[in-house]
């Protein structure tokens, strides 16, 4: 733990745009690593916050980290695009992409935790319904690896949680039990270097295959079958904790339900893709804008918004055309609460401040 802040990155080199990941380092000049501290560290979020900042972070899966596409063609580096010209009371926005492959929304309200100690003035997290199931929380390795990090977020928020034991060994805490994280945290070091040198932060396959268009007439999702999903069946709590967590921060927080393919192929009339029955993604919508309204969150679904031929190789990532319709639609949303905020800021200063 003592090294994990120590990082060449934000001095010595720029912090990275997204968080580490990657299982081919020789070509990614990336990789893998369950240090969260030290993921923060390498990340360009741990670099002082400017005074005129305005701090936008994104939540979420692969899509928003960015599986195929380079940085400056994820969602939040075309909304970091658009909004470094917006003008609301000489503010600078910046969006920060804090996404990570794998689906789970407990993986996201981690992240989100660590991420409030960095000055964010909005939260923006995008979610999917395959972060939901109850039986995805604690599967991702990232998740599996905290184990201690996530029981402390169950007890402090009281969700429903099956949190695996996590006790370290006295062998396992030694410098040598610990030989395997030490050896990631001076790897991230080192790619750093050729990273910083080339802009290449995953590996760009030359060819894919393309996510499924014909689907099997299969009903089923996570063994639930139609016509309802058991009521417990979705991780509702672990959404609403780290909504509230914001919200206490005297943040405002946009939810988001993202982009998914919806296929026109074999037995799309049953699938609307890879992932999802028609009726489990129906019923979830549903579910998803009766809890916002019924809260008063900042609910945005934009499900449908982008065509079938605008996702890759999966039925959540997209293209760079795919990420540019959701930043055109995101990005005002964005900027309506930067000016609104700006404006409450003037309204608040006395005649002699001004």
């Amino acid at each position: 733990p003592i090294l994990s802040w120590v990082s060449a990155y934000n001095t010595l080199l720029p912090g990275r745009e997204r968080f580490p990941f990657g299982e081919n380092p020789q070509q990614a000049y990336n990789l893998s690593l369950f240090d969260l501290e030290a993921m923060f560290a390498a990340h360009e979020l741990a670099a002082p916050k400017a005074e005129d900042e305005y701090r936008v972070i994104l939540l979420g899966d692969s899509s928003t980290w960015g599986t195929l596409l380079r940085p400056e063609q994820t969602l939040a580096g075309q909304l970091d695009d658009r909004l470094s010209q917006a003008d609301c009371a000489g503010k600078q926005v910046r969006v920060y992409n804090l996404g990570y492959p794998t689906l789970s929304l407990t993986k996201d309200l981690m992240v989100l935790d660590r991420a409030l100690d960095f000055e964010p003035d909005l939260v923006v997290w995008l979610v999917t319904l395959e972060s939901f199931p109850q039986d995805v929380q604690t599967g991702s390795p990232i998740v599996a690896n905290n184990a201690e990090r996530v029981r402390r977020l169950s007890e402090r928020y009281d969700l429903n949680l099956s949190v695996p034991c996590d006790c370290p060994s006295l062998w396992e805490q030694t410098l040598i039990g610990q030989r395997r994280a030490l050896a990631d945290w001076f790897r991230l070091q080192f790619y750093g270097v050729m990273w910083a040198a080339t802009g290449i932060d995953q590996f760009y396959p030359p060819t894919y295959n393309p996510a499924a268009r014909d689907l099997e007439a299969d009903e089923t999702f996570h063994d639930w079958s139609p016509p309802d999903m058991p009521a417990d069946g979705l991780a509702l709590d672990v959404l609403a904790a780290g909504v509230r967590a914001v919200q206490a921060e005297g943040l405002p927080v946009i939810v988001i339900n993202e982009p998914i393919l919806v296929s026109r192929g074999e037995n799309s009339e049953i699938r609307y893709n890879f992932y999802y029955p028609r009726w489990a993604y129906d019923q979830y919508r549903q579910i998803l804008d009766g809890i916002s309204r019924g809260l008063g969150w900042d609910y945005l679904d934009f499900w449908d918004l982008v065509p079938e031929a605008e996702f890759t190789n999966s039925a959540i990532h997209r293209t760079p055309a795919g990420e540019q319709m959701l930043a055109e639609e995101l990005a005002p949303e964005i900027q309506r609460l930067v000016c609104q905020e700006a404006d409450e800021t003037l309204e608040e200063e006395s005649p002699s401040d001004r």
